[in-house]
């Protein structure tokens, strides 16, 4: 006996913070959930399983355009015509939704209900599914709790859409223990709403699918099912199976010792080359990040306009249609100066080596934070977006921060007159 267990698939999910510019590959990206949707069916049906799981959120919110139900139904339709049933849990998305109240789903499909959990027995195959649908978006209490004993003789699987004990840059709905999932006498949970794939245990099987197709670059790697063989009433086999159609991922270039443009460029290019070789055939939306202390520093930042657009031209050139330059962002850092680590006399040596040693402990973060949320409260709505990667009431980031104020500081007293370095 084999399923498939897919969550998360947020249908027409708009991809969020790609750069529009000439030669980006727009019109491949377009329709990326639907396509990785597509996808999921088509494995769904060669591989001919039994069923398929989907543990909530196939829609993303409450989108008014019904074509996006009605895609759906197509897709599930097709599922039918395959003697495959379908059988699904509503998570907080879903409750927000007014496509999925409304539109009819063909009779392969089961929708489990919202008041209390429910069970599919399928008789012929020797499994029980248990699940329970989110009534609102917001639940905080663990559905799991009602969930009903195992059925004795049966593959007991539990379909749910939880946050389980916490994970981050998820909202904590549904809440749950692992131990409360793992005495309950399930063979399988099939887990939804987080949007990265983990087996959590393996004595039951605890596990999250994560989603279909990555929406954002806070979302990287590769996003699919997961496929599972069950015999004489235990899982032998379990296989992750990507079906995303747009690989997101970040690439770290250090420039530590590049000295000339042409070394930041090679450097850049390298980095190119060996993730368009890990996407695994697929279009790439790809975050620069160049770090490192290099002589180069203050002119990359100088002509930063010019570095973005040279960067998109070596895309392009490596791979025209699959390659998307989604965002360069300049980490670099002075080098070292010896005006910092001397222990010169005067008052700007004496005000330098003040600003090295500045830290921040965590008496200073908490007293800092307030300040800090303050301001980011005027902060422009896009700039705060999830999938910028702006989060300035993190304490955690603070710390970096101060190093890049302490860099920049030094940068600017060390210049002279002319915007070279010296004591003026």
């Amino acid at each position: 006996m084999k399923f498939i267990h897919a969550s998360d698939i947020h249908l027409d999910s708009p991809l969020r913070g790609l750069e529009r510019y000439d030669g980006a590959p727009v019109e491949e990206i377009r329709g990326a959930t639907r396509r990785a949707c597509e996808n999921l069916i088509r494995v769904a049906i060669d591989e001919r399983v039994d069923f398929l799981l989907l543990a909530g959120d196939i829609y993303d919110g409450d989108w008014r355009d019904y074509n996006t139900g009605l895609f759906f139904a197509r897709q599930l339709a097709r599922l039918k015509e395959a003697g495959i049933p379908v059988f699904m849990v509503a998570g907080n998305h879903d409750a927000e939704s007014r496509i999925s109240r409304v539109l009819q789903m063909p009779a392969n499909v089961r929708l489990f209900g919202s008041a209390a959990a429910e069970t599919a027995r399928l008789e012929d195959l020797g499994v029980a599914i248990h699940g329970q649908s989110f009534q609102t978006p917001s639940v905080t209490e663990d559905l799991s709790l009602g969930y009903p004993p195992a059925i004795p003789g049966f593959f007991n699987i539990g379909l749910l859409h939880t946050s389980l004990d916490g994970r981050p840059g998820h909202a904590p709905y549904a809440p749950c223990r692992l131990d409360g999932l793992l005495t309950r006498g399930y063979d399988y949970w099939a887990l939804g709403h987080v949007h990265r794939y983990e087996v959590v245990a393996e004595d039951p099987w605890v596990v999250y699918a994560g989603n279909l197709q990555g929406r954002h670059v806070r979302e990287p790697g590769a996003k699919g099912c997961v496929l599972v063989s069950v015999e004489d009433g235990r899982l032998r086999d379990l296989s992750h199976r990507s079906l995303d159609v747009l690989r997101w991922q970040q690439a770290e270039v250090d420039l530590g010792d590049a000295e000339t443009l042409t070394a930041v460029l090679e450097r850049i290019e390298g980095a190119l080359e060996a993730a368009l070789s890990g996407a695994d055939g697929r279009l790439l939306a790809l975050r620069l990040r160049l770090g490192g202390r290099t002589l180069m520093h203050a002119r990359l930042h100088a002509e930063q306009a010019w570095l973005v657009a040279e960067c998109r031209a070596r895309a392009l050139e490596l791979g025209a249609g699959v390659l998307w330059l989604e965002q360069v962002r300049i980490e670099t850092r002075a080098p070292a100066t010896p005006g910092v680590q001397g222990a010169a006399e005067d008052a700007l040596g004496g005000l330098l080596a003040a600003i090295d040693t500045l830290e921040l402990d965590a008496d200073r973060l908490s007293a800092l934070s307030g300040e800090v949320a303050d301001l980011a409260a005027k902060l422009p709505a896009d700039l705060m977006a999830e999938e910028s990667g702006a989060r300035p009431t993190d304490l955690s980031q603070l710390p970096s921060a101060l190093e890049d104020v302490k860099a920049l500081l030094v940068e600017r007293l060390l210049e002279g007159p002319s915007g070279t370095a010296g004591r003026g």
